[in-house]
């Protein structure tokens, strides 16, 4: 099983000392039979105690607030992690016994969310194009590969062109951006003929492979198969997400799942830095990258397992800033 050491840095620089900062942090990869955290310290600026809890969709979120006056904010996550492979859909039903699967899948709560379409002015073209994509024999696995390979082929990956508040209709309309806004095509393709569709947040660990997001935060989607579960679909890299795809979190879309995002007292200047360093199991002994800290120290933060529904409520009213 691959093991991968991952140090996720995210430091805010204000312009002038600010105070009362609440956080709210989506650090804590996931655990199942497909991977586990062998690992994690989570080091912040001020040592402050972090409260956590699952969230609906099942994920570990953290919350926190840094009262003091400062003028930095570093949150460094320094986790490892191992992965299995998934074994990859059987298409052994006929195709017409899966789409009626999903058929009844469309009024149960686990997957409805997972099914809302976004309304965008470019919807009707894209139900043209996935139409176009269509074939009467596929099964749902074989369309949300189809999908894949399509975003990958007609959207151009240029970074800095979209941001987390990009629109799909600007997406749509420049056919160009970052893994984010291809998950989000993929997804609005999927939930379009019915197959649950869900956000991503994680990271690519791969030595230098060429991927595009590799060694950084990455995102993708997962469709829903019938008899299968939950296939992680990269459309960012035309590829299915397995063993080298580690998970973060999952949800509806960026929002449910953005790594960090808080709200402070002080002057609305701030500068955002973010750094993710990934190493596999050939080259577990190097060093972390070192967190340099003024005028604060970061110290250890301190986790305890509850539920703070208000405190988690805070962190929800207004985002900081987010990384790509």
């Amino acid at each position: 099983m691959p093991e991968f050491e991952i140090q996720h840095i995210t430091r805010y620089i204000y312009e002038s000392m600010v105070r009362d900062s609440a956080n709210q942090v989506i650090l804590f990869p996931i655990k199942d039979e497909y991977q586990d955290v062998l690992k994690q310290e989570l080091i912040i600026t001020g040592n402050p105690v972090v409260d956590t809890h699952i969230d609906y969709y099942g994920n570990e979120v953290g919350s926190f607030t840094f009262s003091e006056r400062h003028n930095q904010l570093t949150i460094n996550s320094r986790v490892t992690v191992s992965t299995k492979h998934k074994p990859l859909p059987v298409n052994d039903i006929f195709p017409g016994h899966q789409w009626d699967d999903l058929k009844r899948l469309q009024n149960m709560v686990p997957y409805i969310d997972f099914l809302k379409q976004e309304y965008f002015e470019g919807l009707d073209e894209l139900e043209k194009v996935v139409e176009k994509e269509l074939s009467k024999d596929d099964t749902p696995y074989h369309v949300a590969l189809r999908f894949c390979r399509y975003v990958y082929d007609n959207f151009e990956y240029i970074k800095g062109v979209t941001t987390v508040e990009t629109t799909l209709d600007e997406i749509w309309k420049i056919k160009a951006g970052v893994c984010q806004d291809f998950a989000h095509i993929l997804m609005e393709m999927l939930r379009l003929v019915h197959i649950p569709a869900r956000y991503v947040s994680g990271y690519i660990c791969t030595n230098k492979n060429g991927l595009r997001g590799e060694g950084a935060t990455h995102a993708w989607a997962e469709a829903y198969i019938p008899d299968y579960g939950w296939l992680g679909i990269d459309p960012t890299n035309d590829c299915i997400a397995n063993e080298t795809h580690v998970r973060l979190a999952v949800g509806r879309n960026f929002t449910d799942c953005s790594p960090v995002k808080g709200v402070y007292k002080g002057s609305s200047g701030h500068k955002l830095e973010v750094a993710v360093s990934v190493d596999d199991e050939n080259s577990l002994n190097k060093e972390f990258a070192p967190v340099t800290e003024t005028p604060a120290t970061a110290s250890p933060a301190t986790v305890y397992s509850k539920n703070s529904y208000q405190r988690h409520v805070e962190m929800m009213m207004q985002q900081q800033q987010q990384q790509q």
